[in-house]
């Protein structure tokens, strides 16, 4: 399959309704830093479960600013400063989600120190996470949790290492991804949400889940959180293990998935709910796959991406109605709590527009 021009087309044209559909939410809503849609609208009462998404609507901003419109710059800055405070938040597993996707593209773009700074002590936060025994960065649910979704947030934790020099630093990351390695991802490439230790041996214990659909079962998000997360690991270490298990991650995704590139919630999805699918994961996916077919130079990785970006903009952008607030329809928050089912959710709005705008960028 070829790039074709009608292809960069239909991403230019996604991302400009993306574009649109961030500045009327900023407009609308100031300040606010929303997770996911209800009946299509950001604003609601629903619960959030844990504050883990402040720095994807940031991130656009900062995705857009860098493709040369400016008028970005502000907005993108002051929704990024509020976040600074978090760089010491202990609750949360998730600060690579909330500082690489903002400080992060805001120094590449300047490389001012200060920034570099709030980086490194995000960084060094998260590896308070560490349990020796067990040898992994703890889930904000349980001192004997791990989530496959840490594999999204070690890099600050290998940046901060890079920066300093740090070996702790360095040795806590690297043993986290093996760890994840083995007890999460499965010999086919398939993946678990959750892992649970013994607290006074380190022992692991068993796989089981809050999001996917049981324990043993590969809920597609959590796969593509691994498809990128050891992509991003191996370009951190050089470890070829975390490539060689970005790839089976990869290749269980595209085995499983329709043709289309959009997966069902989870793999292993009963009759009743088979046909819901997750475009968030498919995002991930798509931008994971292109990071994927730089490193290992595998062309089948870039052309299966466009497919998934080809699809999800002809069938899920919600550019063909007015009410709809999001850019992407068919996103999955938490099922089994009714959250954000079939609405838009802000990490999905942020690797989608990441993944077009490195499309592009390739083209």
């Amino acid at each position: 399959m070829s790039y074709a021009g009608s292809d960069a087309d239909l991403f230019r044209e996604a991302l400009d309704f993306a574009g649109r559909q961030v500045r009327a939410l900023i407009r609308r809503d100031p300040d606010f830093y929303p997770m996911y849609t209800h009946l299509g609208r950001w604003r609601h009462l629903l619960p959030a479960w844990t504050r883990w998404c402040d720095g994807f609507l940031p991130g656009i901003m900062w995705i857009l600013c860098a493709r040369g419109d400016h008028s970005w710059r502000e907005p993108a800055e002051r929704y990024t400063r509020r976040l600074e405070p978090r760089q010491f938040d202990r609750e949360v597993h998730d600060l690579g989600f909330l500082f690489l996707s903002t400080y992060g593209r805001w120094h590449g773009l300047t490389g001012d120190p200060a920034l570099q700074a709030v980086l490194i002590q995000a960084g060094r936060t998260t590896a308070l996470r560490f349990r020796e025994k067990g040898a992994y960065l703890r889930s904000f649910v349980a001192a004997d949790s791990l989530f496959i979704d840490i594999m999204m947030n070690v890099g600050i934790v290998f940046h901060a290492a890079e920066q300093t020099g740090d070996e702790t630093l360095l040795d806590i990351a690297m043993r986290h991804c093996l760890t994840t390695r083995r007890v999460l991802v499965r010999g086919d490439g398939s993946t678990a949400h959750e892992g649970l230790f013994d607290l006074e041996t380190g022992e692991f214990l068993r796989q089981t889940t809050h999001q996917g659909f049981r324990g043993d079962s590969c809920w597609s998000r959590g796969l593509a959180w691994a498809l990128y997360g050891f992509g991003a690991a191996y370009r951190h270490s050089r470890d070829a293990r975390f490539l060689q298990t970005a790839e089976a991650c990869a290749d269980f995704y595209l085995a499983n998935c329709p043709a289309d590139g959009v997966p069902p919630w989870d793999f292993d999805a009963p009759p009743e709910s088979r046909n819901l699918v997750d475009t968030s994961a498919a995002a991930i996916a798509a931008s994971g796959l292109l990071r994927l077919a730089d490193t290992a130079g595998d062309g089948t990785y870039r052309n299966a991406a466009r497919r998934i970006l080809a699809t999800l903009c002809e069938r899920y952008l919600a550019a063909g109605d007015p009410q709809w607030e999001g850019i992407l329809k068919g996103g999955v928050y938490h099922l089994h709590k009714g959250l954000g089912v079939n609405e838009s959710v802000m990490w999905g709005e942020y690797f989608f527009v990441e993944a077009l705008d490195r499309a592009l960028r390739d083209a």
